[in-house]
């Protein structure tokens, strides 16, 4: 069968350059945020000529995605460190949520000829234990090593005679057994002590060893005057000595205000960049690149000014461009890596196989909503503008069916289309949902429908009703992280729905992450319907365009 639209499955991008950069090829330059979209929480290592990055996804699966770049610069998706998390039904959006839960801060390392990864869920009780993966690769298979009780934020270290270490929390640490399956007795400790005006969690603990010394970074809340959210380091020789400490990266970016939480990595030739993540609003949180430069053996952040440089060379020039966010033509048989679903998918309800190029989306379960709507699938959205789209077939919807293309987050901006009998309405609206604080139960969900549209005489062919749904993202500084709805039936001629420049809202009360592009499909009345995905188009978009 003949695609709806020929859509390009590949990453789609697109560099307007100033004037003073005229002259030189774009793959030439970094520009900051070096990735603009939501990748929180980073831990970077190099193995050989390949530098690896692990980040936070929380409630979205598979989890823990691992990013590959040769040049600092293209980074793409390579694996994940576990398809789904099963020790709650909370997990597949029963008995409760996992919203701005799950997977949290994980800690990526290389030993012995084998990947680790340690992280440990934002939860209590048995759900929030640290479990310790390994594999023998970066993409993967990762299996789980070990389960321990909870470490918040935490890092994985191994030294140099192969000791296993976890520092953790707000200055704490431990050593593990030699096969990474418990804690050493009597090893617990703190090695340092926050200021007085460091109130807030000293935490995001990344460590590493450098001619000789241990060196640990961590992200610094500080509410004094003058004083603002930092980087700082402890440094010492000997793991039962005495820790030093500095202020490695005390700076704003971009309009937006100071930055920190991140590590520092370096190259085959010796030099060393730092990564470290910005918050961004309704983007989320963003990871800036800066340059390290080793000033009385600490590791300084920044340029000689001590701030992030608006842009870089890559470390490498001539790669490939490669992104985390991608289009999709769903003809392969596999899904890719730059999809997660919103908590653990129903496995027998989608499929890239039933129909050959299409992604079909099958209602499972009866819901209320979109929060608690099983397959719904998602990629970030970039800055400093994005747009994406997505052509559905929707011949086989039933009664009481909803599809669509959201900006989804705790504050969602939404494109719902409705069957009511043989009725087919676009709504564009705006959703609010409330959680419980303890179980994250979906409590309500306020619903504000600012224009609708039946469209059930509007398409071409009535026997195979299509519809394209559009949405562009603006999160320029000042730019108020904007959000715009459009529908289409020939992927052309395209009318502007709903709110205008709606607001996309980050809220670390319950999403805790940047607004996503959400393609979803759940039923309010009868399962059995379903809808077939053809494509999702994407492009991101440079500031003058």
């Amino acid at each position: 069968m003949k695609k709806l639209l020929f859509c390009i499955p590949l990453c789609l991008f697109t560099t307007t350059l100033s004037f003073s950069q005229v002259f030189t090829p774009p793959t030439e330059r970094i520009e900051n945020p070096m990735l603009w979209a939501d990748v929180p929480d980073p831990d970077v290592i190099r193995v050989g000529d390949t530098f690896y990055l692990v980040s936070t996804t929380m409630h979205l699966m598979p989890g823990a995605p691992v990013m590959a770049s040769k040049d600092l610069k293209n980074w793409q998706t390579v694996g994940y460190i576990f398809d789904r998390l099963t020790d709650s039904p909370k997990y597949d959006l029963q008995e409760g949520t996992v919203y701005g839960r799950g997977q949290w801060a994980t800690s990526l390392k290389y030993h012995d000829g084998k990947f680790w990864a340690l992280l440990a869920p934002n939860e209590s009780g048995h759900m929030g234990d640290t479990y310790i993966f390994t594999a023998p690769k970066a993409e993967g298979p990762w299996t789980i090593h070990a389960r321990l009780r909870h470490f918040h934020d935490a890092t994985l270290f191994f030294d140099d005679d192969g000791t296993p270490y976890v520092f953790f929390g707000t200055g704490e640490m431990c050593q593990l057994t030699r096969d990474l399956k418990g804690v050493v007795e009597g090893s617990l400790r703190h090695y340092f002590q926050r200021e007085e005006d460091e109130r807030g969690l000293l935490e995001g603990t990344r460590v590493i060893k450098h001619n000789g010394t241990y060196y640990a970074q961590l992200i610094s809340h500080v509410y004094a005057p003058g004083r603002h959210r930092r980087e700082v380091c402890y440094r010492t020789k000997d793991l039962n000595g005495k820790w030093e400490k500095a202020v490695i990266l005390e700076s704003d970016f971009g309009g937006f205000s100071y930055l920190a939480q991140g590590t520092i990595v370096d190259t085959e030739e010796g030099d060393w960049y730092g990564i470290m993540f910005q918050d961004r609003g309704g983007v989320g949180r963003v990871l800036t690149l800066s340059p390290v430069r080793w000033i009385d053996g600490w590791p300084m952040l920044g340029d000689e000014n001590g701030k992030v440089p608006a842009t870089m060379r890559p470390y490498k020039s001539g790669q490939p461009e490669t992104s985390i966010v991608c289009s999709d033509d769903f003809s392969s048989a596999k899904l890719g890596l730059h999809w997660q679903w919103n908590h653990n998918p129903v496995d027998n309800a989608w499929s890239l196989t039933e129909r050959q190029g299409f992604l079909r989306l099958k209602t499972s379960r009866v819901v209320p909503n979109i929060y608690l709507a099983p397959n719904t699938l998602t990629q970030r959205m970039e800055g400093p503008m994005c747009t994406g789209f997505v052509a559905l077939d929707l011949s086989k919807m039933k009664d009481g069916d909803c599809c669509g293309l959201a900006a989804f987050n705790g504050d969602s901006g939404v494109l719902t289309i409705r069957k009511n009998g043989k009725t087919l309405t676009l709504d564009m609206s705006e959703l609010n949902v409330h959680l419980t604080n303890r179980e994250k139960a979906v409590e309500k969900v306020d619903e504000k429908v600012v224009e609708t549209v039946d469209i059930t005489k509007l398409f071409p062919n009535a026997k195979a009703p299509v519809i394209y749904l559009r949405l562009d993202g603006d999160f320029q500084p000042r730019h108020n992280d904007a959000a715009n709805f459009y529908y289409s039936f020939d992927a052309n001629d395209w009318k502007q729905i709903g709110t205008k420049n709606y607001h996309c809202n980050f809220d670390y009360r319950r999403f805790f992450m940047g607004s996503k592009f959400a393609i979803f499909n759940y039923a309010t009345k009868k399962v059995g319907g379903y809808v077939d995905v053809d494509c999702f188009q994407y492009k991101k978009l440079s500031a003058n365009q």
